[in-house]
């Protein structure tokens, strides 16, 4: 029998811990974000968010009783999106 986890177990508790990202932190997104048609205005599969793109966390919320969800406000794209912490960075100082 093997000793490891599933891996859908591995984000099972993630609402144990407190959220990864705080109010206003400057993060960068790690991957692309299409519409999953939850984003009014734009068509389904549209890219919202580009891999790289920098926005400041906005709001936390949760999904399902098991996620958090960031609400990233993307200033350049004027685009407020809800991410997962997995989808997303923190942008040091020096990074800028």
């Amino acid at each position: 029998m093997s000793d490891v986890a599933p891996p859908a177990m591995f984000d099972l508790t993630e609402l144990d811990r407190d959220p990864v990202f705080d109010y206003g932190t400057k993060v960068r997104s790690t991957k692309h974000i299409k519409n999953d048609g939850t984003y009014p205005g734009a068509e389904i599969g549209e890219v919202l968010v580009r891999k790289g793109d920098v926005g400041y966390v906005n709001s936390i919320g949760t999904f399902l009783q098991r996620y958090y969800i960031f609400g990233v406000d993307f200033v350049d794209t004027g685009k407020l999106v809800g991410m997962r912490s997995r989808e997303l960075e923190k942008v040091e100082d020096e990074d800028q």
